[in-house]
């Protein structure tokens, strides 16, 4: 496991969602008042989890990162995997005693920060240390598995040289833990890993499933847009990728970074609520079922934004059709080509035209 740069993608101060923030707001006061004493569950009571929002992203993720490990679970209320993810998430946070914060993220009302994190399907974690991001897992793993997990976060935090809390008190080595304790097996410790790190070498285990290698840097030639990404500006870095692909025509990095541009300055300009509104009382009108095509990819919900344009491609005929597939076609651009759920829209698109 390895930090690579962290691009926000202009994640950072990117116009907020007020009225889906103000629903969650109101919800947790009114499960707050409902529980005896008026408190909330075990880790939002002692800060230990809490909800991230667009505006607060940087703040409470990539700020508090800096200082402390943060654990990023993307989820959403339709997504039945989440929930069996989540409580295990909170539960270890609470264990944890403030080593990590859970930081939990909504992809349907933050839409541009799920697009900023390139959320391909969820539930989703990451980890974040010093601004950085951490390689994650995509779905509900067993509880052994994430602890597993943790542990290696918190042993690249402590490479960083990140001090980190015990969360049973026990500050300093030597505390509970013997005098010759490795910085990888009294992180593997705190995180509860069955056995610790010698356990794992010795059996010749690796990560997790769905974990895999630290993505390295964005080369060299991107570093324009990906500087412009960093700070918002999205013009910038749409003509930084432009100017490469006039270049290399072919080149899948620059591709893809131009497509993630595009749908991040499309759903920004979104009013979400009209959006949905308009697609649901008008399926025939294709520009608003594209709108929410690109909010459902945007908050991870990929399958259901390819069927939603391949049924307008099936209903319609002519330009409105050619519209239709030629959105679809770009939303493919976002992901990796050998992606399953692009390979099974392609599939589906192919059989629809010909």
């Amino acid at each position: 496991m390895q930090p690579r740069d962290f691009s926000l993608y202009g994640a950072v101060d990117l116009g907020a969602r007020q009225a889906a923030a103000q629903r969650r707001q109101q919800a947790a006061q009114a499960q707050s008042q409902s529980q005896p004493g008026g408190g909330g569950s075990a880790g939002a009571g002692n800060g230990t989890v809490i909800d991230v929002t667009e505006e607060t992203f940087n703040t409470d993720v990539v700020e508090r990162s800096r200082t402390t490990p943060v654990i990023i679970d993307l989820w959403a209320e339709w997504c039945g995997p989440c929930k069996q993810l989540s409580p295990v998430l909170e539960k270890l946070a609470a264990e944890a005693g403030g080593q990590w914060i859970l930081a939990k993220v909504d992809v349907d009302a933050n839409p541009q920060l799920s697009a900023a994190l390139q959320v391909q399907s969820i539930p989703m974690v990451v980890a974040v240390l010093g601004g950085q991001l951490v390689d994650g897992f995509l779905g509900a793993m067993p509880e052994a598995q994430v602890r597993q997990w943790i542990g290696q976060v918190l042993e690249v935090a402590e490479k960083m040289g990140m001090q980190l809390a015990n969360g049973t008190g026990q500050d300093e080595p030597g505390q509970g833990e013997p005098a010759g304790a490795s910085a990888g097996a009294r992180a593997d410790a705190r995180a509860g890993v069955p056995g610790g790190r010698a356990d794992r070498d010795a059996r010749g285990r690796g990560g997790p499933a769905g974990y895999g290698p630290g993505v390295p840097p964005m080369p060299a030639a991107y570093a324009e847009a990906r500087a412009a990404m960093e700070r918002g500006d999205l013009d910038t870095a749409a003509k930084a990728f432009e100017q490469e692909l006039a270049a290399n025509p072919s080149d899948p990095i620059a591709r893809s970074g131009l497509a993630q541009v595009n749908l991040i300055r499309r759903v920004s300009g979104y009013d979400q609520a009209r959006a949905r509104r308009d697609a649901a009382q008008r399926p025939g009108d294709v520009e608003a079922q594209v709108r929410v095509a690109d909010l459902e990819l945007a908050s991870g919900r990929i399958e259901e934004a390819f069927d939603r344009l391949l049924g307008v491609v099936r209903r319609t005929s002519g330009d409105e059709r050619e519209q239709a597939r030629a959105h679809l076609v770009g939303l493919f651009e976002i992901l990796p080509p050998n992606d399953t759920q692009v390979k099974k829209a392609r599939s589906a698109l192919s059989a629809l035209l010909f």
